[in-house]
């Protein structure tokens, strides 16, 4: 290898580690993995539920139609009218929230975002820690701040499922020697209508439907990649047993 190949690929090793090391840097040692899965039907049938019912009011999903979900996520048509569409007339209409835009601006400071794409764009993990971590703090307009998104707009719309608590934090200093909060654990306050067991079932539930949202069409493409790696083993074994007989009375 010359010493120019081998300063390429010493670059190269370098430039793929920096991702892997910003992300750690950018993130906390409380944060946890969603741990979502696409396959399971029953979670993202149970998300549309909660997305519906606690989401849809303020954060649209206006880039995939109610038919759509219903056909991916097996929800007949009498389903889909009466537990999920209440934005909507037929079920070929995008996700809309029915609130005008002037009016989400003037309560909450800013129009509250399309969340078609949240789980592309932050990913499951932001939006998992996001949806758990909020926290009293009285000298908010709603009462409340979040440890992922510090001064968010949006009130905790969860908190009677799962109550409220308090965040503790310890003082730091720098390498310059200025103190900063570091956060520590948090500290029931009041229970919700759920344990914590169930509230975390219930936020990986949503998760798991955004991330299906961000892209619908995973889910097919899932699948026949299966079929497709299935086929392409059978085709193997059959040229492989082919090159067998071809080349047995080759010496």
């Amino acid at each position: 290898m010359t010493d120019t190949m081998r300063a390429l690929t010493v670059a190269l090793a370098l430039l793929l580690c920096l991702p892997a090391a910003a992300a750690e840097e950018e993130g906390a040692a409380w944060m946890h993995e969603a741990h979502i899965d696409l396959g399971n039907r029953a979670s993202l049938q149970r998300g549309a539920k909660y997305y519906v019912n606690y989401c849809l009011g303020c954060h649209s999903a206006r880039y995939v139609r109610y038919s759509r979900v219903g056909t991916d996520l097996g929800i007949d048509s009498q389903q889909l009218a009466t537990n999920l569409m209440f934005t909507a007339d037929k079920p070929q209409q995008t996700m809309d929230i029915a609130m005008p835009p002037a009016d989400a601006k003037r309560w909450f400071g800013r129009t509250p975002p399309d969340l078609s794409l949240v789980a592309r764009s932050r990913g499951p993990d932001w939006i998992y820690n996001y949806l758990t971590t909020f926290y009293l703090d009285p000298g908010k307009p709603w009462g409340v701040n979040n440890l992922v998104l510090p001064n968010a707009a949006m009130p905790h719309v969860l908190w009677e499922l799962q109550g409220t608590q308090r965040a503790l934090f310890r003082e730091e200093k720098d390498a310059a020697g200025h103190a900063h909060p570091v956060f520590e654990r948090f500290e029931p306050v009041a229970q919700g209508r759920l344990t914590a067991e169930q509230y975390d079932g219930v936020v990986r539930d949503i998760v798991n439907f955004l991330a299906y949202v961000g892209e619908p069409g995973q889910l097919e493409r899932r699948s026949l990649g299966l079929r497709v790696l299935a086929f392409l083993g059978v085709l193997f074994a059959l040229a492989y047993a082919l090159k067998k007989e071809f080349w047995k009375d080759v010496h």
